[in-house]
């Protein structure tokens, strides 16, 4: 993997992003290695990603309701499903 320093990067960037080889670039700073730059893989953009998931999930419910009914005039909400047996139909205030 080839290595320059960041002055070299800073003052050559538009002509090393148009060579940069497949295995990347090292850039340092006083020696160190501080970034890693590596040219994106085309066949693997996230482009590939949309739809690629149609046919392997099913909805189940109504997914655009909270499961929770209520009741606007009253205040009152019926919680449905809940294990504890003291909860039911609750008085809320807003």
């Amino acid at each position: 993997m080839r290595t320059i320093s960041a002055t070299q990067f800073k003052q050559h960037c538009l002509q090393i992003l148009e060579d940069v080889d497949p295995e990347g670039i090292i850039i340092t700073k006083r020696g160190r290695p501080v970034a890693r730059l590596m040219p994106i893989d085309d066949g693997k953009t996230s482009a590939h990603l949309i739809g690629s998931m149609k046919g392997l999930l099913h909805i189940q419910g109504d997914i655009l309701s909270t499961g929770v009914d209520w009741d606007a005039e009253s205040g009152l909400v019926d919680f449905p499903k809940l294990t504890h047996s003291s909860v039911g139909t609750r008085r809320v205030s807003c």
